[in-house]
């Protein structure tokens, strides 16, 4: 099949267009932070919630990925819950990330304030004092953490 031009001009444009529709998201996508929500205790002994944002940069992998700096963490630990668990008034074990694998959560802290946690979300648990947060399965399955512990920094 011999191209025209009529049908070399138009492929062309078209190339171009989503090269560089592609660069501009990925420079717009790299000045995004990732967003996770922080769990701490405030001067009042109370849980709150908080916003912290990770910073990204090009990946020494490849020019497609993004990474952050490295995290410190002692291990992982992967954790259950059954349908309808509710657990009151606790704190963190230790200051971990806490990432939803599974399942749904909703976490209560102080004045009623609610977040609802679903797969793929991080939060950041730091409130070790304090009167602690309350947290419940919701929904059907059970819900699945993956808890990564942070080293002292």
């Amino acid at each position: 099949m011999r191209w025209s031009l009529k049908q070399i001009v138009p492929a062309i444009l078209a190339g171009l267009l989503i090269t560089i529709w592609s660069a501009h998201r990925l420079d717009a996508r790299r000045d995004t932070p990732v967003a996770v929500t922080r769990l701490y205790t405030g001067p009042d002994g109370q849980s709150h919630f908080g916003k912290i944002e990770l910073q990204m940069k090009p990946s020494t992998l490849s020019a497609e990925l993004d990474e952050s700096e490295p995290l410190k963490v002692s291990g992982g630990q992967l954790l259950r819950w059954p349908p309808g668990f509710m657990w009151e008034g606790h704190t963190a074990s230790r200051r971990q990330y806490i990432i939803d694998v599974g399942g749904r959560a909703e976490v209560e802290v102080a004045g009623g304030q609610k977040i609802q946690l679903s797969p793929g979300q991080m939060l950041l648990a730091e409130d070790v004092t304090g009167k602690g947060h309350t947290t419940r399965v919701i929904g059907s399955e059970d819900l699945l953490l993956l808890l990564v512990p942070l080293t002292a920094q």
